[in-house]
């Protein structure tokens, strides 16, 4: 059975090196290791993706062929920074644009994103990163994502320190561990989804 994942990174930067993208990379390996293929990165900022809580916002709007392209996928990764205390502005559009879903549904109640599996991938140098996972995996819940049991690979630095994530010798052992428990749990459950899709409500 063939499972595919999508990463979104939600860095608040347009181009450039990016922490955010590290913890990309840990999981991309991470899914490997389970038969699991990261088809593509797409960097958020680097696309005029509107404000707004429809799927199509009109002209110049980019998040349509996003979106596609998400929901051709077995797996998200939503991935982003943590900015003051909370998930970025980034990775809140985009919860914002999967909106949505929620009155996108087949005759039988399901949303788009029904089936399939959602985890996140967060990095920063403060406090945050449970709370922005809680906020994550809520709009994801909500939004019709499945959500596995650690669903959640992150790396929170010194408070108000100078070291990124990406600017580490080596990634720790447990961001390491977690990423591999992220995987496996996400691929399973996308395997058992796939084989058994979520039932409608009459």
């Amino acid at each position: 059975m063939t499972i595919r994942a999508i990463a979104l990174n939600c860095t608040l930067k347009a181009q450039g090196e990016s922490s955010t993208d590290a913890m990309i990379g840990v999981l991309e390996r991470a899914f490997a290791r389970v038969d699991v293929t990261l088809t593509e990165t797409i960097r958020i900022a680097a696309h005029n993706v509107k404000p707004g809580v429809t799927s199509d916002e009109g002209e110049g709007d980019d998040w349509p062929a996003i979106r596609a392209k998400i929901l051709a996928h077995d797996i998200l990764i939503l991935a982003g920074p943590i900015w003051m205390g909370q998930i970025g502005s980034v990775a809140k559009r985009v919860l914002e644009r999967m909106d949505a879903f929620l009155s996108e549904t087949d005759d039988q109640g399901r949303m788009p994103s029904y089936g399939k599996v959602a985890v996140m991938a967060i990095v920063g140098n403060e406090d945050g990163a449970h709370a922005s996972s809680a906020q994550g995996f809520q709009a994801l819940n909500d939004t019709g994502w499945t959500i596995p049991p650690v669903a959640a690979c992150y790396w929170v630095g010194e408070a108000m320190g100078t070291v990124d994530f990406k600017d580490l010798p080596e990634t720790p052992e447990k961001v390491q561990k977690t990423a591999a428990m992220t995987a496996t749990n996400a691929a399973h459950l996308a395997r058992l989804l796939k084989d058994a899709p979520i039932p409608g409500a009459d």
